[in-house]
């Protein structure tokens, strides 16, 4: 199976400080990946790397078999890669449909955009009730609904989706969990899940990693980091 994302030993360091020293995953094509770890693992840092913005000391990021590594973020987007961040970073002063509309900003296939519009309104349906509505008046699980519905909108071909759960109930967390599975199964996204929510994680994924202290310590399918002993005592106690 090809792989659409590899990143390779990659190391990551703000300043003196070290937030990644070697990481490695890999993601194949048309498959979700969830990526582990606690605070300060080196998670959102790992994604940040892939797309630009923050810089990879060394190591290598290859996305559908061209290195990136320290690429415009701007090309990178372009490209395919995209991420929707943890925070969800929206503009609070503007509609739901311009916070959209920031998605398609570098696109211009219009009947492509009329179907993507399409499907995050099937996919969200409360975003279509609400599409004039200021972005910040939303609920946090309706913003976060928005920053991963922006995200499909500039047509990605890899979606990165940092801490989605983060700060949510746990209803709204069980519909962004059927979201992420009908993004990757008719959608035909790969996905990069990173979580902490390690239930909802193992219940989309394909592939896990996991991180500790910006290493990978563990990788393989679903089951078989469930029967790791490390992660089983980290996570399940």
């Amino acid at each position: 199976m090809s792989s659409i994302l590899e990143i390779n030993n990659m190391r990551v360091a703000y300043g003196k400080a070290v937030a990644v020293s070697d990481v490695c995953l890999c993601v194949p094509e048309g498959k979700i990946v969830t990526l582990i770890g606690a605070n300060g693992a080196g998670k959102s840092t790992t994604l940040n790397a892939a797309i630009g913005l923050v810089p990879v000391v060394s190591g290598h990021v290859t996305f559908q078999g061209q290195e990136i590594t320290n690429a415009k973020t701007r090309d990178i987007v372009i490209n395919g890669l995209v991420l929707v961040p943890e925070g969800r970073r929206l503009f609070p002063h503007m509609s739901v449909l311009k916070n959209l509309n920031l998605g398609t900003s570098r696109r211009d296939d219009k009947e492509g955009i009329k179907e993507d519009f399409e499907y995050v309104f099937n996919l969200f349906p409360k975003l279509k009730d609400r599409y004039k509505q200021k972005a910040g008046t939303l609920s946090g699980g309706e913003q976060q609904m928005v920053a991963i519905a922006r995200g499909i909108m500039a047509a990605p071909k890899l979606i990165c989706l940092d801490e989605p759960s983060l700060g949510l109930a746990p209803v709204v967390i069980e519909q962004l969990s059927e979201a992420i599975k009908d993004m990757n199964k008719n959608k035909g996204l790969s996905i990069l899940l990173v979580e902490q929510n390690v239930h909802l994680a193992f219940g989309v994924a394909d592939y896990c990693y996991a991180l500790q202290v910006g290493r990978t310590i563990a990788s393989g399918s679903v089951d078989e980091i469930k029967r790791n002993d490390t992660i089983k005592d980290a996570y399940f106690g």
